[in-house]
């Protein structure tokens, strides 16, 4: 990657710090500047920090190229979309044709002396984003089979957090994470099966949404619960960003068929069209309380939630404390397996590898596994955490036929019901909560706490993270709202109005 002489222009600062989608496109329009300057600025920043943060697994060699292509439809005057010349990233689980899929693991990876898998095509949402004009300027790290809240163990090494890189920068949507957060990219893929785009979202002070089961197409994403919980959404320093972004990614796609799910329930004007200041006026938010979860909060997260609250109270939002009292769900979930949805992990895994070449009939768990010498799911292995679902017992069970998900879906179905039932009889619009109980812990930590995993992550529902302020050691502090299935463009309404009355985001200073 060239050094480029645009930053001797604008000296040791970096023009398009915390610009939005709207701004830059704008500025295109306007000929204030061009893509190409634009994503040659990004490269430059990512040759400056990459070394520090490690964001990226590989880079897109042809970035210049696309937006050299990009200011030429600009300068025709062409229709285009709502990303034209936006600079993004896509979390490595996401297949780009071209790009090995690593998993994140070792045995996976050609430069880290394993085997190597290569998509022959780009994931549904790669292809959306594409046509939206989007630039895409690599890919990003994870740990091992996105099976963590760090990637420490990642074939690529640790990626760090931009706000701080002494605390975990949240997993598994590491790299992704760093890059929107550090200014290395506009925009970026994020991925969650259990807390992986909400985690990292509100470790970094960034807008995550985790969307509900099926709203986006995970077909070319490497599974963890593909048919049970695994979602795509956007990370964004902004609200509006992360509704933009949202508007593209989602929607029916005949590839994955769980996205029928979604027909009728996506606003025909966008999420967009609920970026409303006044939005909470006269919604009525459920708090977070013993009657969801037993589990304390810290003295100074109930600081920050406490004034979160005010906040929401004087946008003329009402505020039900503890909602769920009496409903017996805090106990309910405490009496089962958090990590429920994981039992499809084999038979997704095989449609996926099966999906990454149709015209290699080869490619199966067991010889993609023979080939490279080594399996997840020993006890000291990447998967070691759901070991109760990913074991090699299952691993040679027929990989044709769904398991039985009896026990998952009685359990959704209890929370779901528990869940609505709460929100008709209290009135509610949707719940806000403090993403985690206690600050970011530090990167070594292999757990982070949260609010709402799993919680959310078995039932399915959506989920967006704002930044609403910071510890006392600069750790982020981030609220939680989520509600019914399909309610984003609620939610999005909700933490867009909470975010303009307070503005919490500061952009990180990058260490050299």
């Amino acid at each position: 990657m060239e050094k480029s002489t645009l930053l001797k222009s604008v000296g040791e600062g970096f023009r398009f710090e915390e610009v939005t989608v709207d701004e830059l496109i704008a500025g295109y329009k306007n000929r204030e500047y061009t893509v190409q300057e634009v994503v040659q600025s990004y490269l430059n920043r990512i040759e400056q920090f990459e070394k520090i943060y490690n964001a990226f697994t590989f880079m897109n060699p042809n970035a210049l190229e696309d937006a050299k292509e990009m200011d030429r439809l600009y300068e025709e005057g062409a229709e285009l979309g709502p990303l034209a010349g936006i600079p993004i990233v896509i979390k490595e689980a996401v297949d780009m044709a071209g790009y090995p899929s690593t998993f994140g693991w070792a045995p996976f990876c050609k430069k880290a002396g394993g085997i190597e898998l290569m998509p022959t095509k780009d994931a549904t949402v790669v292809t959306r984003l594409k046509e939206a004009g989007a630039i895409i300027l690599g890919k990003t790290n994870i740990p091992a089979f996105s099976c963590a809240y760090n990637a420490n163990n990642s074939w690529d090494g640790p990626t760090y957090n931009a706000v701080n890189r002494s605390i975990s920068p949240g997993g598994s949507s590491s790299g992704t994470a760093t890059a929107v957060s550090g200014n290395l990219a506009v925009l970026g893929v994020a991925e969650e099966t259990a807390g992986s785009i909400q985690v990292p979202a509100a470790a970094q002070a960034l807008v995550g949404i985790k969307t509900s089961f099926g709203l986006i197409p995970t077909t070319g994403v490497t599974p963890l619960a593909g048919s049970t919980r695994d979602v795509l959404g956007p990370h964004a320093r902004t609200v509006q960003d992360a509704a933009i972004m949202l508007s593209v990614m989602a929607g029916y796609s005949k590839e994955d068929p769980k996205t029928i799910a979604a027909i009728g329930n996506i606003p025909k004007e966008g999420y967009t069209a609920f970026l409303n200041k006044n939005y909470l006026k006269g919604k009525r938010v459920g708090l977070y309380g013993p009657g969801w979860r037993t589990q304390e909060l810290s003295d100074e997260t109930k600081k920050l939630y406490a004034s979160a609250i005010e906040i929401l109270k004087a946008q003329g939002a009402e505020v039900v404390e503890d909602p769920f009292a009496g409903t017996g769900l805090a106990e309910y979930v405490s009496s089962k397996n958090t990590f429920l949805g994981m039992e499809t992990f084999f038979y997704d895994l095989e449609k996926y590898l099966k999906n990454l070449d149709p015209e290699d009939k080869t490619l199966s768990i067991k010889t993609v596994f023979d080939k490279a010498g080594a399996v997840p799911w020993t006890e000291d292995g990447p998967l070691a955490l759901v070991s109760d679902f990913v074991n090699e017992e299952k691993a040679m069970a027929d990989h044709s036929v769904l398991p039985d998900l009896t026990e998952f879906n009685e359990v959704k179905g209890e929370l779901l019901r528990i869940i609505y039932q709460v929100m008709e009889d209290q009135q509610l619009d949707g719940f806000v909560y403090p993403q985690m109980p206690t600050a970011i812990p530090n990167i070594q930590e292999e757990n982070i706490q949260s609010t709402t995993i799993s919680e959310i992550n078995i039932s399915g529902l959506p989920l967006i993270t704002v930044p609403a302020g910071y510890y006392e050691n600069g750790s982020p502090f981030a609220l939680a709202f989520f509600g019914k299935m399909w309610s984003e463009a609620a939610l999005i309404g909700m933490a867009y109005a909470y975010e303009q009355a307070t503005k919490h985001r500061k952009a990180p200073t990058l260490i050299r």
